[in-house]
């Protein structure tokens, strides 16, 4: 199989994936309690966009072990949204919580993979 490169970062599946997950939360997080407006809210949106932001910043970085940092800084940022959505479940404000934490599943796991290939010379 010849894999096509990217030309931007909107072409990589996994961003896509992850401004879908970031359309969810806003959703989601919309919900919430107005209480929760500069608390949980914020937090769970502050960290969710960090997921394809930092993809993004990788994607035009130019080392392999640079790149790689960027994503795994991403990955980072899908625990601190998964720990909120956890949260939000467990406080009684989220309807669609599983649905995210599914999508936020599949792209750690895209991450994970795509990071490999990154990292793999002649790739």
């Amino acid at each position: 199989m010849v894999r096509v490169a990217a030309r931007t970062f909107e072409d990589l599946i996994v961003w896509q994936k992850a401004h879908a997950f970031v359309l969810g939360v806003y959703e989601e997080s919309g919900q919430f309690p107005r209480t929760e407006l500069y608390g949980l809210t914020s937090q769970l949106r502050r960290s969710a966009i960090s997921v394809p932001a930092n993809i993004a910043e990788g994607f035009r970085r130019r080392g392999r072990a640079d790149k790689a940092r960027m994503l795994n800084i991403a990955q980072g940022s899908i625990e601190e949204c998964r720990y909120y959505l956890i949260l939000a479940r467990d406080l009684g404000y989220s309807r669609n919580g599983e649905s995210l934490l599914g999508t936020l599943t599949e792209v750690s796991k895209m991450l994970d993979s795509y990071t490999k290939a990154i990292l793999t010379p002649n790739s």
